[in-house]
């Protein structure tokens, strides 16, 4: 493996782990659940994604060896983290989970929150 490639792999993994960093200090200091979602789902979903891109061209320049499970890793946390995210926030907001008081607008007070379940599904 070349240096290059060998600096470049080191610096997606630090970008990752910057990321990470960022995730970290977004759940410590944000105040209220929908901010520190939305830390979670963005900033870590794309620091675990570099990481892993990471790891995939480390073992595929390294050894020549193209992991199938790295590749299902990747598009795993790609699609679920997001949708996590969004569910956690959905249902923190359906329980009526205080908003932020200081800046936060709340666009869908007027809109009916669901009763059941069954509403929860089709809404």
């Amino acid at each position: 493996m070349t240096e290059t490639i060998s600096i470049f792999i080191g610096v997606v993994v630090l970008l990752g782990s910057l990321l990470s960093l960022v995730t970290t200090i977004g759940l410590i200091r944000l105040p209220d659940v929908y901010c520190r979602s939305h830390a979670a789902s963005k900033s870590a979903t794309l620091g675990v994604l570099f990481i892993l891109i990471a790891a995939l061209m480390h073992f595929w320049f390294e050894d020549g060896y193209f992991s199938a499970r790295l590749v299902l890793g990747i598009i795993f946390v790609f699609v679920t983290a997001p949708v996590a995210g969004h569910l956690i926030t959905r249902a923190a907001y359906y329980t009526n989970v205080p908003l932020w008081e200081n800046s936060v607008q709340d666009d869908l007070k007027t809109k009916e929150k669901p009763e059941t379940v069954s509403e929860m599904k089709n809404s």
